[in-house]
């Protein structure tokens, strides 16, 4: 009894360390009982790794992991610490939580959301752009669009198919009322978020379910354009359009993407959504953030052990590139005393950087 009673007053602090990002109550307490890392509070409401991934504090997420923390634990809404990591934007987190294998298609309990409903509905385009970084091949962007003509006999046209159409049903996944991500992010005018989805095989025809849906202001049956038309964004509207979106698709309520400008009152809308608009659409690029084989990267960073690093700030092997964390791979060829390899991804501005060969004099 009073073993339990102390596991759970440590367990406590564990989660107080963790929410407030107290890194060295949190070392301390994980040296003393790493086991701790699995505690979840009263009633398995939400765990240590919950509260970190919440708040962004990466290092802890690490330093629970690392401890066996369960990647892919729920709390009592069935959501896993990827989709707080999401709900919030914090991208290194769970770029950490992808390194470590996490579940990406998990749905929670309530709405049947996966990380990449979380990640859109607040417009958190690099989130979106790791939770799906498992589906998209390492190519070049034009060659993962390209239709094969043939098969070349190794099997590669067939995994090309493969790659698109596991892709796909995890991009329109439908949570609660049949809304995608795509929905969320034209509702709420995420340009960046709505380019970035479509290029990656979200469906522009989608439709919300015919038997209800938690938007019923906009109607049963809508489609993004009808979302975006709600939201009232231009340039979404314009993208869904360029990408195929029909102005003339009615949803249950008998309303078209215009009617629903109208109802909102997005007046601007309606010369562009008007069913004989003669509107001129601009074409659009493709997103910046599939710029980069993000899935070789993180393949090689998981074959290498380098989920994460919880060294102390005074450690020796402190890489000064890769912001004062350690490099704990060795060079092809070279010394592991003398010269590291730097896997560590970063965003800059709107292009996602990958510095892959980044030779760091230790």
């Amino acid at each position: 009894m009073g073993n339990s009673f102390g596991c759970s007053a440590s367990g406590e602090r564990l989660v107080s360390a963790a929410r407030d990002g107290d890194l060295v109550e949190a070392k301390m307490l994980l040296d003393c009982n790493p086991c701790l890392a699995k505690y979840s509070t009263f009633g398995g409401l939400n765990s240590p790794l919950h509260f970190a991934a919440a708040k962004g504090h990466n290092e802890i997420v690490g330093l629970l992991l690392e401890n066996g923390a369960d990647v892919n634990s729920r709390n009592y809404c069935g959501q896993t610490a990827l989709m707080q990591a999401c709900r919030y934007g914090h991208w290194e987190v769970v770029q950490t939580l992808l390194l470590f294998r996490c579940n990406v298609t998990r749905a929670d309990y309530l709405n049947g959301r996966t990380a990449l409903h979380f990640a859109a509905v607040n417009g958190h385009a690099r989130c979106i752009r790791l939770v799906v970084a498992d589906f998209v091949p390492s190519a070049p962007f034009e060659a993962m669009h390209a239709r094969i003509e043939g098969d070349t006999g190794d099997g590669s046209s067939e995994k090309n198919r493969f790659d698109q159409s596991a892709l796909s049903r995890f991009v329109n996944k439908a949570a609660d009322g049949g809304i995608t991500a795509l929905h969320m992010v034209a509702l709420n005018g995420y340009f960046d978020c709505v380019q970035l989805l479509l290029d990656i095989h979200a469906n522009v025809s989608s439709e919300t379910f015919h038997y209800g849906t938690t938007m019923d202001l906009i109607g049963a049956g809508s489609t993004p354009l009808h979302y975006a038309a709600c939201g009232g964004n231009l340039k979404c509207c314009q993208i869904l359009l360029a990408r195929g979106a029909s102005r003339t698709t009615l949803n249950c309520n008998g309303w078209l993407p215009v009617d629903v400008a109208r109802m909102w009152g997005r007046h601007w809308l309606e010369p562009l959504l008007a069913t004989n608009s003669e509107s001129t659409i601009p074409r659009f690029p493709h997103s910046n953030y599939l710029a980069l084989p993000l899935l070789s990267v993180l393949n090689i960073a998981r074959e290498s052990g380098l989920q994460c690093s919880t060294r102390s700030s005074d450690d020796p092997d402190i890489c000064a590139v890769c912001l004062e964390r350690a490099c704990n791979v060795a060079a092809e060829g070279k010394s592991s005393s003398s010269t590291r390899v730097c896997f560590i991804l970063l965003f800059t501005g709107e292009v996602m950087i990958s510095s892959l060969t980044i030779m760091c004099q230790t």
